[in-house]
């Protein structure tokens, strides 16, 4: 006698899943590792002020659905934008940032002065007059 496939099949399952929730962990803490470990690198970097000119800017949209109720039936959805400069050094060398929601609409391509930054973070910039 043989091993049914239906009977296999009902064994195999809760391995794959367990599998699929370590997988799921074991990627969770790689990204805490990593942001950790960018969070650790800007805070060792000196506070630099270069001249600049903003080459390009780029908006990132997410946009997240929200379910309520045990039926399911009421959810709605937001949005969020994250916004990006690239910032183009003397040297040629560029950088792109992620700079905060209040001042995206304030930087515009083509603007050239001081851009102020600790590793990846952005601290801000000084328009040329």
């Amino acid at each position: 006698m043989g091993i049914s496939p239906v009977g296999s099949m009902s064994s195999i399952i809760p391995v794959i899943v367990v599998m699929g929730f370590i997988a799921v962990i074991c990627f969770m803490i790689v990204v805490a590792v990593k942001g950790g470990m960018q969070w650790n690198r800007n805070n060792n970097s000196p506070l630099l002020s270069v001249a600049v000119k903003i080459v390009a800017k780029r908006t990132s949209v997410s946009t997240h659905h929200h379910h309520h109720g045990n039926d399911m039936s009421m959810h709605h959805m937001s949005a969020s934008s994250t916004y990006y400069a690239t910032f183009e050094l003397e040297n040629g060398d560029r950088m792109e940032l992620r700079i905060p929601n209040k001042e995206a609409g304030m930087l515009a391509e083509g603007d050239t002065g001081r851009l102020t930054f600790q590793g990846t973070r952005y601290k801000g910039f000084e328009r040329d007059r």
